[in-house]
């Protein structure tokens, strides 16, 4: 009898351990998957708005579709403005000379190492493009560019996309658009930033 009663003991010990272990890791898996893909998806954003500025740059808009981004960073030529003194009047910090050069877009998307085939890829989500767009608004009675792009936790967190996680980080939402930009002010913020 003694030896079962142990042997009943020793199983619920290990039981409870096994519990305690499963409660434990659970939550620590949450948190270092949540960091390690937010990291990619932020990453992701932060290169389309670099490209969204370097078109705003060329065009004075905002691209409202990876298509025509895409296209511009791959075929469009970034103006660079060099002001300089005027030779004959050098005296007169109010007189330059304007000197516009062009660069292709492209020199400067490869050597900030974007890759334009996948631009527009939401990371651990098969084939999802992020959501683009842009548009115009009267901003302080003056019409603005804005833009906004982003995707849903939901669709890049794979197995951790349940609300139920939530219990392991309040602020954590599956439902929630982490996205730069704002289509109701002229912003490029990241709300990851937030």
């Amino acid at each position: 009898m003694r030896i079962i009663i142990n042997i009943f003991l020793i199983l619920l010990i290990g039981f409870l351990a096994f519990m305690l272990y499963n409660s434990i890791k659970e939550p620590i898996a949450f948190g270092e998957e949540k960091e390690r893909r937010k990291a990619k998806v932020v990453n992701s954003l932060e290169n389309i708005r670099t490209t969204q500025e370097i078109f705003f740059k060329m065009r004075g808009e905002y691209a409202s579709s990876f298509d025509t981004l895409i296209n511009a960073m791959t075929n469009d030529s970034i103006p660079f403005i060099k002001l300089e003194a005027d030779p004959e009047d050098p005296g007169n910090t109010e007189k330059f000379i304007e000197t516009v050069t062009f660069s292709p877009a492209i020199d400067s998307i490869k050597s900030l190492g974007i890759d334009l085939a996948s631009l527009s890829k939401v990371p651990f989500a098969d084939n999802l493009d992020f959501e683009i767009t842009a548009d115009t608004m009267e901003y302080q009675s003056t019409n603005v560019w804005v833009t906004e792009v982003g995707t849903k936790w939901k669709y890049f967190m794979g197995e951790f996309a349940d609300p139920r996680f939530a219990k392991y980080d309040s602020k954590y939402d599956p439902n929630v658009t982490i996205k730069f930009g704002d289509m109701n002010k002229p912003s490029l913020a990241g709300s990851w930033s937030r």
